[in-house]
């Protein structure tokens, strides 16, 4: 895919320079500052250590992807049905089905928050953890400077254990029916579980009024062929696939994340790269 530079407001093109011109988003090797790592930085670093260190600490831009506009929807209109269920505090009806009534989305409160115009606001709570772009969940590194923080889709609430779950939203069109038993099958459905267990380690660093549960859900809506044609709508099927939360492996990850960033040598590529083999041809040819 070939990407142009534009003005973010007037949508007019611009010369691309490679590099990334907010240089708050670039980690100096050493700096004592504390520095925001998301959860899809984490993914960088276990894809590519290179990519991620030539982002982070090179300040390089790698080309942008499209936007992903029609899972941004099923986003928003799920969010509206359990933020509904929310407010009234009963199970939605997937759950019903699947006889968990005992879980509620998890009404956390709210809180005044002031941005940085010293502009003051109330938030829900569960909107302030949805904003991956300027709050979102976070919380620190054992006693470094990093901070790793993450917008999570929603929060559950198991009434009978008092414990809070992570869940996530994911829209596919796929002809494989989605089952609990064949979901994890694929490869790279793996970094969802790690997805999910990344958001559990971080909220379990958090002050909260309940603990983390060991369940986690992915609420998978899949696109069906069904119809004899679009006519305007598109069909769904809705799943709950169930996640057993474990977080003990991503400590040693991630402090050879923080190491890798506070060293002044850049690491090794990931064999199967492609931006990574793509640039060495590149060069090659050059």
């Amino acid at each position: 895919m070939i990407d142009l530079k534009r003005d973010s407001k007037t949508g007019e093109l611009k010369k691309a320079t490679g590099l990334n011109s907010h240089k708050w988003r670039c980690y100096k090797p050493g700096q004592k500052e504390d520095f925001p790592i998301s959860r899809s930085r984490f993914e960088d670093f276990t894809k590519c250590p290179k990519c991620f260190y030539l982002r982070l600490v090179k300040c390089l831009k790698e080309p942008d992807g499209p936007p992903f506009k029609l899972n941004e929807l099923t986003d928003t209109l799920l969010k509206k049905e359990f933020d509904d269920c929310r407010k009234k505090q009963k199970p939605h009806r997937l759950l019903v089905k699947e006889k968990l009534k005992h879980i509620v989305p998890y009404d956390a409160g709210s809180k005044i928050i002031e941005d940085s115009k010293k502009n003051k606001k109330k938030w829900e709570i569960i909107d302030v953890w949805r904003d991956a772009q300027h709050k979102g969940i976070k919380s620190r590194f054992k006693d470094t400077n990093i901070i790793l923080q993450g917008g999570i889709d929603d929060i559950w609430f198991d009434t009978k254990k008092k414990e809070l779950i992570i869940v996530d939203y994911k829209s596919q069109a796929s002809k494989d029916k989605v089952s609990q038993n064949m979901y994890f099958k694929k490869p790279y459905r793996k970094s969802y579980q790690t997805q999910l267990d990344f958001y559990a380690y971080v909220m379990m660093g958090m002050e909260l009024e309940y603990p983390i549960s060991k369940d986690s859900y992915l609420y998978v809506v899949n696109g069906l062929e069904v119809d004899d044609g679009f006519n305007g709508k598109i069909s769904f099927s809705e799943t709950l696939i169930h996640h057993e939360v474990k977080t003990d492996y991503l400590v040693n990850t991630i402090q050879k994340m923080v190491d890798t960033i506070n060293s002044t040598n850049t690491p090794d590529s990931h064999e199967s790269c492609n931006n990574c083999a793509y640039t060495d041809r590149r060069n090659e040819i050059e």
